[in-house]
């Protein structure tokens, strides 16, 4: 695994825990700083990540797809700090997620089909 990658799945594995966290009734500032610090990682590894020029454009699509999942994760963090009472950020963690899960999906298909 490369390292942009796993700054990304770093950050992703810390977007999550401090999105589960409130759910068991754990809270507090960490948790937003936690949420914070995966966004900026999952940000700085896909943009790093990008796809080599020799792969087929459908496949850089997907690549540069995942950037916007960061851009979604990071657009939640400032949320969360925005109106902590609230729980906006909740929307854009989950459009993220519809992202990079459809991205995770989609690039071993396209890879396929060449």
């Amino acid at each position: 695994m490369q390292l942009p990658q796993l700054v990304a799945v770093v950050g992703l594995l810390c977007v999550v825990t401090a999105t589960a966290l409130p759910l068991f009734h754990i809270g507090g500032e960490a948790i937003r700083w936690i949420y914070v610090a995966g966004a900026v990682c999952v940000l700085v590894g896909r943009a790093l990540g990008q796809a080599p020029k020799s792969v087929p454009l459908r496949v850089r699509r997907l690549y540069r797809m995942e950037v916007w999942a960061g851009i979604m994760f990071c657009a939640g963090a400032f949320f969360m700090f925005y109106t902590p009472a609230r729980m906006d950020y909740m929307a854009f963690t989950l459009a993220g997620g519809v992202i990079e899960v459809y991205a995770s999906l989609m690039i071993p298909r396209a890879w396929r089909k060449g």
